[in-house]
Parts: structure tokens; C-alpha cells; sequence
């Protein structure tokens, strides 16, 4: 199979280098055209929704991002009432929430679209694509947050209606709706506002939830792969805001980075949906949009264009092992608040434009990766950044300081300078240690908590050894399985915890065994369609399984065998 290391990118890259780089404010893009759009034709379309009920003022959707001037952004109640609104004012929103806080908040979703209302059966049924959009997991970063609200108030105005005819929304814009609250002047340090304050990075318990999507420890991370299995999106788009480098693209994107990530989701992103997207903003707008990256030299080595983690804990890299297409999208942490929300929303505009125009492809992308088995197939369970065959252009840019008007603290702006850094990309992955997939896991009934996590995650399991209790299964005697157990060799625990768990690598060896399943064991089949999740979460030696995150720390030594064995490929 191909890796994502293997694959070629295509993308727009600068065209222009200035001879000597400015470094004065940039140029601001008011929402002005949006708002006109709205204000126009809301009335008209929540008149012709409901000719019982009388439309909404001019500016009732307005969010409050935009009714401050942006110097402030949406606290849990206004973007709760703001969707529940929606819903009131068009047949084509429904509200509805999935799931909650672990502070109790119930998560709330608005699902649009021309179905009869948002259960996921219904959306299901519909037979359209399906597309889950989400912001504000990082409550700092909360240009996603306003930019969805937006997004909604422009169907509501009549605008996008051709969405309709092929995709259904979900839209979800305050996934860390604890964070949210916890504002304060100071989070998010040097961003260019908004300057009343922003929420916490962590959730209630302090988690990172893009980083709890392999282990589930929060309740938000539980709540979400619910939905991933309910409602069962094609596209999902996780919406964030960048920090660090000081580059001159307006918002930055990543598909998914893990090397087991199905060919045809990766060809389909960087290939057609990432590049065409590029294009159509530059040509738009006039802004630079570029694959997620910063600009740095490892260890005092050579300076290169260096994408995140390609560890399933994140978000899109989780999605790509459940088959699915997702997208991560950066807004320039220095550009102004506005410009942020505004960078979202086209980013967000645009991909729908595209999936919409493609939705049959994306079901047969997915259907193709649902039905392919991964048995028998080597796939990576550990894996490092690869450097692109030749330099590419890096756009690069510059800031100027200004004081923040509340705290005197410094603000860093973006200015309009811009110059072309040619460097070395790292924004693939190549396998450093591979395993052949198994036929199937056998997890011990005494493994409850293994097993809770994998029904979380939607893995389909079934007992290894008959109906309990039946009659027919006393009467046969347990057979023995041929199997593979790994032999530790030694266990590396972390001396530091990370996200309240120390984390362990195994190192070791498989060997030939035989077992006989027990009541209340389970067999985990990789021929499903979760199944390159299932082997990330379940083999000793991955980087993200549930051994890596210390689950099993209390089973782990050396000399010893780990507790769950695989029946291997024929």
C-alpha cells in the first residue's frame, strides 16, 4: 500500500518576492460584503421558511465577535442561543446536542440540511454526504468558533442554498465549551486579540482533548467519537489557530499525516481538495493559504518547513485511521481577530464548495476504504518526518509590536512583508517500525477497561468463547487457538507524565502460542472497517495504542507477555 510518505504533494507556492521586505500593518479585508449579504436577504428567506412566524431583525444574527467590533468573542450561552435561533428561524437547522462537558455542558450541534430532523438516522438516511465541522477545541484559539456561526447565519440569508441538493452540515462551534468560559486577558499571550480575552487551551480536567482522541479520558473526547460512529461524517474539518514561526500565509492546513492512512483520502486532499482550495482564495482574496508548518532547525541543523505530530491523538490524523477525510486548519495567529474569523470562513466556504461539487467521489473514497482489508498488510506502527526531494518556497512575513490596550502587554501584529525562503519541507511521514495486521485480537474479559475504550471508539468486538450462559455453549468444550504472543523484552516509561499519564515503549518479539479463550473474551477482527484504528490502539509496540498511553502499565515487564495475543494472518 502506499504511504503518505510516498505521495506526491501538489500546492500553490509564492510567486512573488519582493525586493526588499516592508514591514508596516497589512492591509485589512473588512466583513463589510458578508454583512451586506446577510442583512439583505435574511428577512426574504425566514419570511418564505415560516409565512406564521415574523422574521427576525436585521441583525439578530449578528455574532458577538461582530457586534463588538471583534474585540470580543462568544461565550457558551451566546453561541447556544445563536444555533437554537437558527433552528427557530429555518426548517433547514435543527438543533440538537451530542454529548457533554465534563463540567456538564451539554455540546451543542446544528444539523442542516434538508432532512426531516437531526437525529442520526435521519442524516443517515438522507443518503448525501456528510460533513462535521468543528471549532474551539483549543478555547483560545476561537476564530473557528465565530467563523461557523457565521457560516450558519449565511444560510439562513439564502447564500450556498446548492449545498443542499448533496450535503448535510453538522456543525459544531464550541467543542471545549469549558475552556471557553475560563477567560482571561492573558491566554493565548502575544495573539492579536480579541483583546476582552479568550478562553483556556485545556479542558475542565486540564486534558489537551487534540490529544485524547486515542486514550478518551475526557468526556468531550468520548462524546465526539460517538458522533463520528452515529452520525458517521465523510469529511470532518477541525478548526484552530496557529502560533509560532512568523510566516505571511493567512491560515495554514494539514490533511492527515499518519502513514497508514488510506491512499485515496490522501491523494483526494493533496491532490484536488488542498490546492484547488489554494488557488480559489488566492484568486478571491489575495491570501496565501499553505500546508501547516514552522520554520526551524532541529538540534542547530538545517532549517525546514516542519508540519505537527502524526500521531492519531490529534484530531484529523485520528479521522484518517477511521477512514475518513479530515482536514486542520491554522489562521494566522498575528493577523488581526477579524482577518482570523474571515480566513476561517472562506477556508471553510471553500472546501464545502469543492466536496459539494465532488460529493460522489468522497462516498466511493470512503466506501472503497471501508471494504478494503487491512489483514495481512504491514502497516506502520511508528514513524518520522521525511524531507521533500528538493526545497520548496516558504512565503515569509513579519510582525510589528503593539501594546495591548487593557494589560500594556505586547501584541504581535502582521505586517505586509513578504519574502520567498526556500528550505526543506517535512510535511510527510515515513514508517520507522512496521507490523503485519493480524487476522484478529483476543482481549482478555478481565481487560474491562481495554475493552470499554475500544466500544467507545466504535470497534466492533464478539465473544471469543460462545454465548454465556446458553446451553449450547457448556455443552462444547473451549477449543485452543493457534496465536502470537509479544514477549517484552523491556519496558521505557517516561520519567514525566504527559496529559496525566506516564507513557511506556515496549521492546520485544512476537512468538507462537497457543491460547483457549475464556468466557467473557473478546475477539477484535482487523477486517473491519476500523480496522488500521484497531491496530494502532491495540498493538504493543504503537506509538499511540493504549500500551504507549500506560493502560496496561500494572501487566507490562520484562520477561513477561502481553496480555492481549493475535491470531495471525493466514
Amino acid at each position: 500500500m502506499m504511504t503518505s510518505a510516498t505521495r506526491t504533494r501538489t500546492s500553490a507556492t509564492p510567486t512573488t518576492t519582493p525586493a526588499t521586505p516592508t514591514t508596516t500593518p497589512a492591509t485589512r479585508r473588512p466583513a463589510n460584503r458578508r454583512l451586506s449579504a446577510y442583512l439583505a436577504g435574511l428577512a426574504t428567506a425566514t419570511a418564505a421558511a415560516s409565512a406564521c412566524s415574523p422574521s427576525p431583525p436585521a441583525d439578530a444574527f449578528l455574532t458577538r465577535a461582530e457586534r463588538t467590533g471583534y474585540r470580543e468573542t462568544s461565550s457558551y450561552a451566546d453561541v447556544v442561543d445563536f444555533l437554537e435561533r437558527a433552528a427557530a428561524a429555518s426548517p433547514s437547522v435543527h438543533y440538537t446536542t451530542y454529548g457533554f462537558t465534563n463540567e456538564g455542558r451539554a455540546l451543542p450541534l446544528a444539523v442542516v440540511g434538508d432532512i426531516a430532523d437531526p437525529s442520526p438516522a435521519a442524516v443517515r438516511a438522507s443518503g448525501k454526504t456528510v460533513v462535521y465541522l468543528q471549532g474551539n477545541i483549543h478555547a483560545g484559539e476561537v476564530c473557528g468558533k465565530e467563523a461557523l456561526q457565521m457560516l450558519l447565519r449565511d444560510l439562513l440569508a439564502g447564500q450556498h442554498s446548492e449545498w443542499r441538493e448533496s450535503l448535510v452540515l453538522l456543525i459544531a462551534p464550541i467543542y471545549n465549551a469549558d475552556g471557553n468560559e475560563r477567560v482571561t486577558l492573558t491566554n493565548r499571550g502575544r495573539q492579536h486579540g480579541p483583546i476582552g480575552g479568550m478562553g483556556q487551551r485545556p479542558n475542565a480536567q486540564g486534558y489537551d482533548l487534540n490529544r485524547d482522541h486515542m486514550k478518551l479520558e475526557s468526556p468531550e473526547a468520548r462524546s465526539v467519537a460517538r458522533l463520528l460512529s452515529e452520525y458517521d461524517p465523510q469529511v470532518s474539518v477541525d478548526l484552530h489557530t496557529t502560533n509560532g514561526t512568523r510566516h505571511a500565509y493567512h491560515l495554514t492546513y494539514s490533511p492527515p499525516l499518519h502513514p497508514n492512512t488510506p491512499a485515496g483520502i490522501d491523494d483526494f486532499l493533496r491532490g484536488g481538495l488542498l490546492p484547488q482550495v489554494t488557488e480559489s482564495i488566492l484568486q478571491k482574496y489575495g491570501w496565501h493559504f499553505y500546508y501547516y508548518g514552522n520554520a526551524f532547525a532541529p538540534g542547530g541543523g538545517e532549517r525546514g518547513w516542519y508540519t505537527f505530530d502524526h500521531r492519531p491523538r490529534f484530531n484529523n490524523n485520528y479521522i484518517g485511521l477511521r477512514n475518513r477525510i479530515a482536514i486542520l486548519s491554522e489562521a494566522y495567529s498575528y493577523a488581526t481577530f477579524e482577518e482570523r474569523v474571515l480566513a476561517t470562513l472562506y477556508f471553510v466556504e471553500e472546501i464545502l464548495d469543492y466536496v459539494h461539487e465532488h460529493a460522489d467521489e468522497v462516498r466511493q473514497i470512503v466506501a472503497d476504504a471501508d471494504a478494503a482489508s487491512v489483514v495481512g498488510e504491514s502497516l506502520a506502527l511508528r514513524a518520522a518526518p521525511e524531507r521533500s526531494p528538493a526545497p520548496v518556497d516558504i512565503l515569509m512575513g513579519a510582525v510589528v509590536e503593539e501594546a495591548h490596550p487593557l494589560t500594556g502587554l505586547p501584541l504581535l501584529l502582521r505586517a505586509d512583508t513578504q519574502y520567498v525562503e526556500p528550505m526543506y519541507e517535512y510535511g510527510t511521514f515515513a514508517p520507522t517500525l512496521t507490523e503485519r495486521v493480524p487476522a484478529a485480537y483476543l482481549v482478555p474479559a478481565d481487560l474491562e477497561d481495554i475493552l470499554v475504550r475500544l466500544a467507545a471508539h466504535g470497534i466492533e468486538l464478539e465473544p471469543a468463547a460462545g454465548a454465556e450462559g446458553a446451553a449450547s455453549a457448556a455443552a462444547v468444550a473451549p477449543t485452543p487457538v493457534d496465536a502470537e504472543a509479544f514477549r517484552i523484552d523491556s519496558v521505557r516509561t517516561a520519567e514525566r507524565p504527559f496529559q496525566g499519564r506516564n507513557e511506556q515503549t515496549l521492546f520485544g518479539r512476537y512468538e507462537m502460542t497457543q491460547v483457549t479463550p475464556a468466557p467473557g473474551d473478546m475477539w477484535a477482527r482487523a477486517d473491519q472497517p476500523l480496522g488500521r484504528l484497531l491496530f494502532s490502539l491495540l498493538e504493543p509496540q504503537s506509538d499511540d495504542g493504549f500500551a504507549n498511553w500506560g493502560f496496561l502499565a500494572d501487566r507490562l515487564e520484562a520477561g513477561g507477555t502481553y496480555p492481549i495475543v493475535r491470531v495471525p494472518a493466514g
